[in-house]
């Protein structure tokens, strides 16, 4: 195949505007840079438009380029002046993919009998949305919903930094905060709000029931209006001097209390071990 050596040719100038969310939106498209991302978007069907790749990634990651070829996908090997042009990453790993957008309704994603959901209100900076993104995926949680005023999921740092997890789950855009949290609540699911304004913490709280949590912003939180919205207000308990946690890790922490919770619950149930008296 032809190696692509013009950073100016139709082709690159197209995938390249995608680094920008004017044109991810009106193309319904977005850019999956990495071996690790490329390869989850392969295993979705009819997600991958096209692979650009360098002849030494070609090489070592030759198995995502024979799926690429084996799913149809058109591959255009890439000098590394083009994909220094179409990344955005300081040292590019040579694999990128131009991606189909893979969001979908609220209803979907959130179905009656869901167990766990991360809800994202204000949500800004992309590389802590993307890693609880990852986290939500690692806790097995049902979806993740991007808020209307929480960044674009899209966004190439938030996709790098989900590490694939991006294609593993459910992910809404554009939704309101209270209709997320209205539909949620219709689901099934107590609606948490994790907020340092917690009266109580992670350890006093029940947590083995379907949980909906609602994440804030990295600044300031949760406003009165939307921890309004929860059904309870909850706080990481700080345990030494630190004076908070940062957004993805009280995501972790809380996602991770309320997988373990119900996992326990579930087990206990299937497998009761409660001695006879």
């Amino acid at each position: 195949m032809a190696e692509l050596t013009n950073t100016k040719s139709p082709r690159v100038k197209a995938a390249r505007r995608l680094t920008k969310r004017a044109f991810r939106d009106r193309d319904r498209a977005f850019l999956a840079e990495g071996p690790q991302a490329v390869r989850e978007a392969l295993a979705l069907k009819d997600v991958t438009v096209e692979l650009f790749t360098t002849v030494e990634a070609e090489t070592r990651h030759a198995d995502i380029v024979a799926a690429a070829v084996a799913a149809g996908v058109p591959v255009h090997r890439a000098s590394g002046e083009v994909m220094s042009e179409l990344t955005q990453t300081v040292t590019p790993q040579g694999l990128l993919a131009v991606c189909r957008f893979v969001h979908v309704p609220l209803a979907e994603a959130v179905p009656r009998g869901a167990r766990l959901v991360a809800i994202l209100a204000h949500v800004r900076d992309p590389g802590n949305a993307g890693t609880v993104l990852r986290t939500a995926d690692a806790a097995g949680a049902d979806a993740v919903v991007f808020t209307d005023a929480s960044v674009d999921p899209y966004n190439g740092k938030c996709v790098r930094a989900s590490a694939g997890s991006l294609f593993h789950l459910p992910v809404v855009t554009g939704t309101p905060v209270a209709d997320a949290v209205r539909h949620a609540r219709e689901a099934g699911l107590r609606v948490f709000a994790a907020d340092g304004a917690g009266t109580r913490t992670l350890d006093e709280v029940a947590l083995d029931t379907p949980a909906a949590w609602l994440f804030g912003n990295e600044a300031w939180g949760l406003p009165p209006e939307l921890l309004a919205l929860a059904d309870e207000v909850v706080r990481v308990p700080i345990y030494g001097r630190a004076e908070s946690l940062n957004l993805a890790t009280a995501a972790a922490v809380c996602l991770y209390a309320s997988a373990r919770a119900q996992r326990q619950t579930l087990h206990s149930v299937e497998d009761p071990t409660t001695p006879a008296l």
